[in-house]
């Protein structure tokens, strides 16, 4: 399935209607944008001593793979105490949780002190490897056991304490996430990441949100894209921000937003002196990560945002919060997200509904404004052609 994006921004023209309305365009998606990226499996607070498992599922509604943290004990001797307290050793995996024998969910909770993995069904037992160590009643099977009876091993990654895996990564995930990390350093959003596997700020439950819409997942990615709307969507948001000095910064595989404050209003300390944000009173820091993340950096911590895609007219977004000063939390441009998430879904849904027309095909890009939403496209042109 080809769609022709030109590579200048001045001359291209959008996705055209029928990658947002066909089943077939959705279903190829599935495959070859989703099922080849990294995709955020959620902190890794419960996974940092020895023994401890974590069932996971890959992108729930549509790619629904269930997947498996296990951290063994090797080394627990030596183990290091990390920011929470607690004491890791030992590798931490992520491997499939579908038992090799018949399919059946190996581990359906979470849990901790796990000396190994034993299936409920017929009493399979791998060890935290993922390595298969007993299967009765298997006596004269030929070329029994075998490599295809452990659990197979997904690619997984870290990064300040959030777990990423993918089933058949297209790039590495040091090439997505790295330029966050270089382009934040020395800026006092983000922290050393240490090991990767530190959770940098404590998870706030409290504030997480699920909202879900009927709309296409990709016109909310769109959406968040480019702050062209903020006038004229988030009258509360754009009272924060100072929207003339709004900034745009591309990088292979994902891109940058950047809303400086309005004086009074919430923001980071000024960067150090050489940075490219020294000097400024950064509000808010808006990261999309290709295909469907988006980590927002505010003065309070940070706010995952996890585009999940159920149906081509189906959306549901995931919000989690991590509080590092939670006396900013409701402050700035990062006090009021329920609010946006509400202006924001309210106009997802018109342009759902305007797309279905028979007189609309393809729009225009702002140069200045769209660049985000044109270097999106141009993925999802190069991902959906195979």
């Amino acid at each position: 399935m080809h769609f022709d994006i030109d590579p200048d921004v001045a001359r291209a023209r959008t996705l055209p209607a029928r990658f947002y309305l066909d089943t077939e365009a959705f279903a190829l998606a599935r495959e070859r944008l989703f099922a080849r990226s990294w995709q955020w499996l959620g902190d890794l607070g419960d996974v940092r001593e020895a023994g401890c498992l974590s069932p996971r599922t890959l992108l729930p509604g549509l790619l629904d793979e269930p997947l498996l943290l296990a951290r063994d004990a090797a080394g627990a001797a030596a183990g290091s105490v990390d920011a929470g307290g607690g004491r890791r050793a030992g590798t931490l995996r992520c491997l499939s949780n579908v038992c090799t024998h018949r399919g059946n969910l190996l581990v359906p909770t979470p849990c901790t002190g796990a000396a190994g993995i034993r299936c409920s069904y017929h009493s399979r037992r791998f060890d935290l490897a993922g390595r298969m160590t007993f299967m009765p009643g298997f006596e004269g099977a030929a070329d029994f056991p075998s490599p295809a009876d452990d659990l197979p091993h997904v690619p997984f990654g870290a990064w300040h304490g959030q777990g990423f895996a993918a089933l058949a990564p297209a790039i590495p995930l040091a090439d997505v996430l790295g330029p966050i990390e270089k382009r934040l350093t020395g800026t006092g959003v983000l922290p050393p990441s240490g090991d990767g596997e530190t959770v940098t700020w404590p998870h706030d439950p409290a504030h997480d949100r699920s909202f879900e819409f009927d709309a296409h997942w990709a016109l909310y990615v769109e959406n968040y894209l480019e702050g062209l709307h903020i006038p004229f969507v988030h009258p509360g948001l754009a009272r924060a921000i100072d929207f003339a000095e709004y900034r745009y910064e591309l990088f292979p595989w994902c891109n940058l937003q950047l809303a400086l404050a309005r004086p009074g209003e919430a923001a980071f300390p000024p960067a150090a002196a050489g940075h490219a944000g020294a000097g400024l009173a950064v509000a808010a820091c808006y990261f999309w990560v290709w295909p469907n993340l988006m980590l927002n950096f505010y003065p309070w911590g940070l706010s995952v945002n996890l585009v999940q895609p159920l149906a081509p007219a189906r959306t549901r977004v995931l919000f989690r919060s991590y509080v590092r000063d939670a006396a900013l939390r409701h402050a700035g441009a990062g006090g009021a997200l329920d609010t946006v998430e509400q202006e924001d879904e309210a106009v997802v849904l018109t342009v759902q509904q305007g797309i279905r027309s028979r007189l609309y095909e393809r729009g225009r890009y702002s140069p200045r404004h769209e660049r985000g939403v044109h270097q999106f496209h141009r993925l999802v042109a190069q991902a959906m052609a195979g």
